[in-house]
């Protein structure tokens, strides 16, 4: 039992510490204090990396997730460091947010407006008044007088801060009790807006 504790209390510090280090990298991101380190990137290894990395929790949980890598063109211009956080977040997210036997799908395709990523799942979905706001800072969706997941509700406004300095955008669909997607979309070609990138 104290093996136990000691190891509940070791992973409770370190995610504390990834969350305090989250705060003030968001500090640092609204500010335009940073430079992003801009290079052809292949989403598809780095959506594949992330689904691996995932995996196991899903498994555990009875759950499943499933790729459909369709992008007959899955390079874009983008710092790496950035799209693997932003990737990993989503697939954190349709992870904690599914109740029991997750059932999470990735897909990827090539449209006009550039490489669109989606990460759907089937979980608890969000309520009207809370699709309003989770992509606002420190937002974090409750149920009744507490919050069932662990988090400082940076995840989504750290995606949107991320998608609007690469040149593109992010957009939510959610059904309460029914699941959420969120969508990513990409720009083909370089990055434009350099005052996004620091």
């Amino acid at each position: 039992k104290v093996s136990e504790f000691s190891r509940m209390i070791q992973s409770e510090n370190k995610r504390m510490r990834k969350q305090a280090e989250k705060i003030l990298q968001m500090a640092t991101l609204e500010d335009k204090d940073y430079e992003l380190s801009l290079s052809e990137v292949d989403a598809h290894e780095v959506i594949q990396n992330a689904v691996d990395t995932i995996a196991l929790q899903v498994k555990s949980r009875q759950g499943t997730i499933t790729c459909r890598l369709d992008a007959g063109n899955p390079v874009i211009t983008a710092d790496r460091v950035h799209l693997e956080a932003m990737i990993q977040n989503l697939l954190d997210n349709a992870n904690k947010y599914s109740p029991e036997n997750p059932e999470i799908s990735v897909r990827t395709r090539n449209g006009a407006q550039g490489l669109l990523i989606e990460i759907e799942d089937r979980g608890v979905g969000l309520k009207e008044e809370d699709r309003k706001r989770v992509f606002e800072k420190y937002f974090r969706v409750s149920s009744g007088d507490r919050h069932d997941v662990k988090g400082f509700g940076l995840g989504l406004s750290y995606v949107e801060l991320m998608m609007k300095a690469h040149g593109g955008r992010v957009s939510l669909e959610s059904t309460y009790g029914q699941g959420t997607m969120v969508r990513l979309i990409f720009p083909a070609g370089p990055v434009k807006d350099a005052e996004a990138v620091g």
